[in-house]
């Protein structure tokens, strides 16, 4: 009598194992083990991880990639369907060894419990087979439980040990991976002699002198100017050959040009700071950024840093901030937009932590915060949230004008670069005695039918009106020095020095106004001081945080705050 068995195999992941090697091996020795009379009349193998879920399993597509020389009738959920089917085609189920269904012994168990619902046997070639009423004695049971219970300790072992030996890899400052964007690979030879002699090498990450720069310029825009990422590559595609763009693994997938995306794996990447950092991405998840709480640090520098720590991590909250705002000024290119909000990313509710959003009520710009009950109700800062909290735009620039006129732009801070001031003004003397007597050296040496001093006091439309109307027989000299004229290359008229040294301190008395700034350059401003603006409805009070650059002050300013108006 023939007894119809299904094969079940697998191999771990294709980088690890050997898929054409491992699964007719696994076959060869289940086929050895059978008793007589038993045939194998379906095969089902998967190519992935034993310690996989099991709502997981059998999804790997992995077997693609290679030929085995099995026929496959599918994986472990095809087996499964199968097996609680009233027409399957065998009657066990065989494997090489018990570890094969599953590395984990809560799935191998459920899986075995399945199989058995269902009237189907699991076996393994390397143990006793017997699939009569006497055939869950205890002592096979507990040697089947034992060795499960050994599987999944021996797969926990290895990671810990493989941890462990990650973690000294990056304390020495060796490299994993490919060098990041920047850096180049220094490497050497393998110190393990037989690795060495197959040509295996270990490096460490040495600046790259045509990439370097750009990695700095890059969080130089997104920590001071809190550019965002689009807005960065389109900086960079402004000059390729100074910011040359990455290059992928495969040379087929290269874009030429910066992209977002990779200006945003820049910015993510810690070991810019010459730091050594390990477990940014998990293994599982397919590849998800780990929480920067996992992340395993070398404990000192290992490598040239192309920023400081303090501008990554200025870059890195830029986002958080910013999430949903966007970064160049102007109206919103939506249809429907009437107006933009030059505070936008800028205000946030003291109450709720949340960023407040631009509203306009009767022609008046607000800024506002109301919760949504659906989305909030259950966060513990809404029961004591208003319905709706705003404040006025012309409130907020107004604190923001008499904060920066009291706090940034000072008396002292002119008096601290007085001395600066002083060697400026004599260089703009110089300069400009030295463009007066070029343009009069020009004036006298250009001939035509216009009167040049009229072009060089009109607007620059104006002059391209007259320089329309000079006559083509101009030979090409002339023609230089018309645009010379036209387009100096010093200022004019030059604002003379001032000579009372009474009036700068002076000015100090006049008020800033803000409003009266175009909307991008107040953008700038705000963003090259890092403000942020937290409004307390409940104590009617605005608090207005700025950094000062270390050319104005050493260190971050505290916290000042400012009443509201």
């Amino acid at each position: 009598m023939t007894v119809p068995v299904a094969w079940l195999g697998r191999t771990s992941k294709e980088d690890v194992q050997d898929p054409t090697l491992s699964l007719p091996r696994q076959l060869r020795n289940a086929r050895a083990a059978l008793p007589p009379g038993w045939l194998i009349v379906a095969h089902f193998y998967d190519i992935e991880s034993g310690r996989t879920g099991l709502h997981a399993r059998g999804k790997s597509l992995a077997y693609q990639n290679f030929k085995i020389p099995i026929p496959r009738d599918g994986g472990l959920t095809d087996l499964l369907e199968e097996a609680h089917r009233p027409d399957r085609r065998f009657v066990a189920v065989i494997c090489e060894s018990i570890e094969r269904v599953a590395r984990r012994t809560y799935f191998g168990m459920k899986i075995e419990h399945e199989l058995e619902q269902a009237g189907v046997a699991l076996c393994a070639a390397d143990e006793p087979i017997d699939i009569g009423p006497r055939a869950k004695r205890a002592t096979p049971t507990l040697t089947r439980r034992v060795k499960q219970a050994i599987s999944e300790w021996y797969v926990l072992q290895m990671l810990e040990l493989s941890w462990d030996g990650f973690i000294e890899h990056i304390c020495q400052g060796w490299n994993v991976g490919k060098p990041p964007y920047g850096y180049m690979a220094q490497r050497v030879p393998h110190p393990v002699p037989a690795r060495r002699a197959e040509g295996r090498t270990k490096h460490r990450l040495v600046p790259d002198s045509t990439r370097a720069s750009a990695v700095t310029y890059i969080f130089q825009l997104r920590g001071l100017d809190k550019l965002g990422y689009d807005a960065i590559a389109d900086r960079l595609n402004l000059d390729l050959v100074a910011y040359p763009p990455p290059e992928p693994t495969r040379p087929d997938a290269a874009l030429g040009r910066w992209s977002g995306s990779a200006v945003r794996e820049i910015l993510r990447n810690p070991k810019y700071t010459g730091y050594q950092v390990w477990n940014r991405r998990a293994t599982k998840k397919g590849g998800r950024n780990n929480d920067p709480e996992d992340w395993v640090w070398s404990p000192r520098p290992t490598h040239e840093p192309l920023v400081t720590k303090e501008l990554f991590d200025t870059a890195s909250t830029v986002g958080r901030l910013r999430r949903g705002s966007r970064t160049g000024d102007g109206a919103n290119t939506h249809p429907a937009t009437q107006r933009s909000y030059v505070l936008r990313s800028y205000v946030f509710c003291d109450i709720c932590n949340r960023r407040m959003f631009g509203k306009t009520r009767h022609q008046i710009p607000y800024y506002a915060c109301q919760p949504d009950p659906n989305e909030h109700r259950d966060l513990p800062w809404f029961p004591d949230h208003p319905k709706s909290i705003w404040i006025r735009e012309e409130v907020l620039i107004a604190s923001i004008s008499r904060f920066f006129a009291s706090t940034i732009f000072t008396p002292e801070l002119r008096r601290r670069h007085g001395g600066r001031a002083l060697e400026v003004t004599q260089h703009a003397k110089e300069t400009a005695r030295d463009f007066t007597l070029d343009r009069k050296e020009l004036e006298e040496d250009t001939v035509g039918p216009v009167p040049w001093q009229t072009v060089l006091s009109s607007q620059e439309q104006e002059f391209a009106d007259v320089n329309y109307r000079v006559p083509a027989t101009l030979s090409e000299s002339r023609e230089q020095r018309i645009k010379q004229l036209a387009h100096p290359q010093a200022p004019n008229p030059v604002v003379p020095p001032i000579d009372n040294p009474a009036l700068p301190d002076s000015l100090s008395h006049l008020d800033v106004n803000l409003s009266l700034v175009p909307e991008g350059i107040q953008r700038q401003l705000y963003a090259a001081f890092g403000l942020t603006i937290r409004y307390s409805r409940t104590r009617e009070e605005l608090t207005l945080r700025v950094m000062k650059p270390s050319f104005l002050l050493d260190g971050p300013m505290p916290v000042t705050q400012q009443p509201r108006a």
